[in-house]
C-alpha cells in the first residue's frame, strides 16, 4: 500500500486528518481551532525538524505548512512530502514577494495563503485543495478526453501519454482538464483564476504561470515548444488540439 493510499484510507468520515506546522503560538491554536470547528482531525508542530516525523505518524490528509520555521525550513519539508506522497500541501507565508510564492509552488505546494489571513479564508481553501486530492469529480469533468496521445479521464482524474501515466497534482490536473475541455479557446490568466481556484482568490496572476510551466514539463515532449498548451501573448493560454 503506497503512501497515498494509506492517507486516503485514513480519511475519517466527519473530515480530513491535516498536520500543521507553524512555529507561531497563536496562529497556530487560531488554525487549529478553526479546523476542529469545520469537523478535520488536526495536530499541530511547532518545529521544522518535528514535521516530518509527524507527518509518517499521523499520515494526514493535507498538510498546512509555514515557509518560515526553526531548523528545518518549509520549503525544504514540502520536497521531502512531495517526494514521498501527493499529498497535499498549502504553504503559509509571512513574506509576501513574488519569489517565496513561485518557490513554494515550484517544489509541488497545492497552494499558498500570505499572512495575516482570515480562518475562514483558509478553511475555503483547505476544502477546495481536499475535494481535488479526494477525486470527486466536478461538474461536467467526468467525460474522457483524448488528443493524439494524450489521455484525460476526468473521473478518474488521470493523464497519460506516449509513455505512461503522467503524475499531476490536483491543481495542475484542474487546470489542464479545463483547458483541455475547451480546445482552441483562448482564456486570460484571470479567468483561469476564476474558473480554476474555486474559492475568491486573491492572490497574483503568477499562480498561473507557475502551474503552466510545470505541466508542460510533464505533459510536453518539448516544453519549450509546446505542442498543446500554448501562450497567446499579451492575452493568455489556449489549449491545441
Amino acid at each position: 500500500m503506497t503512501v497515498q493510499q494509506r492517507h486516503a484510507r485514513h480519511m475519517p468520515r466527519s473530515g480530513a486528518r491535516i498536520l500543521v506546522v507553524e512555529d507561531e503560538p497563536m496562529v497556530a491554536e487560531v488554525v487549529e481551532r478553526y479546523l476542529r470547528r469545520e469537523g478535520h482531525e488536526v495536530r499541530v508542530v511547532n518545529d521544522g525538524g518535528e514535521a516530518l516525523p509527524a507527518f509518517a505518524e499521523f499520515s494526514p490528509n493535507l498538510v498546512v505548512l509555514d515557509l518560515m520555521l526553526p531548523n528545518v525550513d518549509g520549503l525544504e519539508i514540502c520536497r521531502a512530502v512531495r517526494a514521498q506522497s501527493r499529498t497535499p500541501v498549502i504553504m503559509l507565508t509571512a513574506r509576501g514577494d513574488e519569489v517565496d510564492k513561485l518557490l513554494g509552488l515550484g517544489i509541488g505546494a497545492d497552494d499558498y495563503v500570505t499572512k495575516p489571513f482570515s480562518p475562514r479564508e483558509l478553511a475555503a481553501r483547505v476544502a477546495a485543495v481536499l475535494r481535488r486530492a479526494s477525486g470527486e469529480p466536478a461538474p461536467d469533468s467526468t467525460e474522457v478526453l483524448r488528443y493524439d496521445a494524450l489521455r484525460l479521464d476526468g473521473r478518474a482524474r488521470t493523464v497519460a501519454g506516449a509513455e505512461g501515466p503522467i503524475d499531476l497534482t490536483a491543481r495542475e490536473f484542474d487546470l489542464l482538464f479545463f483547458l483541455a475541455g475547451h480546445p482552441g479557446q483562448v482564456f486570460s490568466r484571470d479567468q483561469l483564476m476564476d474558473a480554476v481556484w474555486d474559492y475568491s482568490f486573491a492572490g497574483d496572476q503568477s499562480t498561473v504561470t507557475v502551474h503552466m510551466r510545470r505541466i508542460r514539463a510533464k505533459v510536453e515532449a518539448d516544453p519549450s515548444r509546446p505542442r498543446h498548451l500554448k501562450t497567446v501573448w499579451g492575452v493568455g493560454y489556449k489549449f491545441e488540439p
